[in-house]
């Protein structure tokens, strides 16, 4: 058994606690604080916790190599040496693969192939996670910044592959982060946590819509929302009310859609200028879902002054992607609405085109869907040679995808392309489209 280090338990106890007067700092405390010691001094995060001071106080971890953390341990608890608190090298034991037990090593390997084998569990029952991760009992700036770093992984992949993959992961993640909302923390902290929960839990909504799971999507866009408002969030507010817009308009609901748009809007004055194009943008694209097609290119025009403007409010992270490429995509298929209408479609045409010259790697999806819509256009309105040729190199990318979406894109120049089907070209496009449309989903 290892010898407890009685020198750092003592030195920890003479430090008073930040949070409760009269009591010592407790062990997830002083991890909290040699977190934050280091990131001020050296701007490295790390994530300590309860459970590895409470190995160090054990003699279970008797040297850091890290010398930056020996060091924040030695500042906060008031020591100049390593040696007085307790850490010092251990001497290094010759060890060979023979130490090893082999023999019990292939025991536990082979039984538990031996009980899956034997029907007593399911290779799914053995990844089951039964003991959840826990959560700590105070919570600082670096578990925000955690959440957000998770969030925009998971916004990263769904931008890139759509959301049906990771969909279950993000959303088993999210309930994890949720419960940090639960744990002691400033109200500095407590505020920014809950804008980091909220825009986590758009992401994990925005893959819901992706592939159409519609209650989920509704149900997680209302736990963000509450999450804005709580926070007193007013962009992440206006994010989560326009992708209500583009749920609505996914559903086919486009009065609903111009309601969201409407709600974004009452405090304009609150938000970046791409911000308030991102609103416009979404708000022509239901107008031109009614019909109103005048209306919705003069939606558009307002979105494009609105992106022209000067930044004077600073566009929060999740507004990065919305750049030129991506404004001029999603003004294309807010057109693309009039446009199968004899409205605007060189317009609509140009549009997506100067999307699909300048969208990032990164955007696969995005670039997928203005692809196909593209060639949906040109399908209805004009040389279905040329159409074929834009939907062929489409459904390449489009069968490395988990979006539900660009299959209804799909589904649509399929449609289109029917009145052309005695074509050669065409007919192979739409029987394509039927195989990745089947092989996706």
């Amino acid at each position: 058994m290892a010898d407890p280090n009685d020198l750092l338990r003592r030195a920890r106890e003479r430090v008073e606690s930040p949070h409760a007067s009269g009591d010592c700092v407790s062990r997830q405390e002083l991890a909290e604080l040699v977190n934050a010691w280091v990131y001020e001094h050296h701007r490295r995060v790390i994530e300590l916790d309860a459970n590895y001071i409470g190995k160090l106080e054990q003699g279970t971890i008797r040297w850091m190599r890290d010398p930056e953390r020996r060091a924040a341990f030695r500042a906060l608890l008031g020591a100049a040496t390593d040696a007085e608190l307790g850490f010092r090298r251990l001497r290094r034991s010759r060890t060979t693969v023979d130490d090893v037990d082999r023999q019990q090593f292939l025991r536990v390997g082979l039984g538990i192939t031996a009980a899956a084998a034997a029907g007593k569990s399911t290779i799914a029952e053995l990844v089951t996670q039964t003991q959840p991760t826990p959560i700590p009992s105070f919570v600082g700036m670096t578990h925000v910044a955690d959440v957000r770093r998770t969030a925009k992984a998971f916004e990263d992949w769904d931008a890139h592959y759509g959301g049906g993959l990771v969909r279950e992961a993000a959303t088993a993640q999210l309930c994890h982060c949720a419960r940090l909302l639960n744990a002691r923390c400033s109200e500095t902290v407590r505020s920014a946590m809950l804008s980091a929960v909220g825009y986590f839990g758009h992401v994990t909504a925005f893959m819901a819509l992706d592939t159409h799971a519609h209650e989920d999507a509704r149900r997680l866009f209302g736990f963000a929302q509450s999450c804005a408002e709580e926070s007193e969030d007013w962009q992440l507010r206006a994010k989560v009310l326009n992708s209500l817009a583009s749920h609505a308009i996914c559903r086919q609901e486009p009065d609903d859609a111009l309601t969201f748009t409407e709600l974004a809007l009452v405090r304009a004055d609150r938000l970046s200028a791409t911000e308030r194009a991102m609103l416009h943008t979404v708000r022509a694209h239901g107008l031109g879902m009614l019909g109103r097609a005048h209306e919705a290119m003069r939606a558009v025009d307002v979105a494009d002054r609105e992106f022209s403007y000067n930044r004077s409010i600073k566009c929060p992270p999740w507004m990065a992607s919305y750049d030129l490429a991506h404004h001029h995509g999603e003004t294309g298929r807010a057109l693309w609405q009039t446009a199968r209408h004899g409205h605007f479609a060189d317009e609509a045409r140009d549009r997506l085109q100067s999307a699909l010259d300048g969208y990032r790697t990164s955007a696969m999806r995005a670039r997928t869907r203005s692809q196909v819509k593209q060639a949906s256009l040109i399908m209805a309105t004009g040389d279905p040679a040329e159409a074929t040729a834009l939907g062929m190199p489409a459904l390449e990318a489009a069968g490395t995808l988990r979006s539900r979406r660009t299959l209804d894109d799909l589904r649509e120049l399929r449609r289109f392309a029917e009145p052309h089907a005695h074509r050669s070209d065409v007919a192979e496009l739409r029987h394509r489209i039927g195989a990745v449309v089947a092989d996706r989903w």
